[in-house]
């Protein structure tokens, strides 16, 4: 296994985690196991970003295109409008 395949296999298994952690916090009724959770989620998503540069600057990983004005508006307006979608309140 060569190093661009370690790292791309360690930001999967990073980003599985960081997954993982909104599903415990979510569920999660006590207030101090919450707090670790969201703690070690932070910790995950710092150490995510840092080896994503990190691929980013040796051509392991690509991005996709930055997205124009007009689609973060577009996504946005959708967010807004239907930001409860799936949420139900009893």
């Amino acid at each position: 296994m060569n190093e661009k395949d370690i790292v791309l296999d360690v930001l999967s298994g990073v980003k599985s985690s960081i997954t993982g952690y909104a599903t415990f916090i979510s569920e999660t009724a006590n207030p101090q196991l919450r707090q670790t959770f969201q703690q070690m989620r932070d910790g995950d998503e710092k150490f995510q970003y840092d080896l994503y540069k990190i691929a980013s600057q040796k051509g392991y990983y690509v991005c996709s295109p930055d997205a124009n004005q007009s689609d973060l508006n577009n996504i946005r307006a959708s967010l807004t409008a239907g930001g409860t979608a799936g949420v139900h309140a009893h």
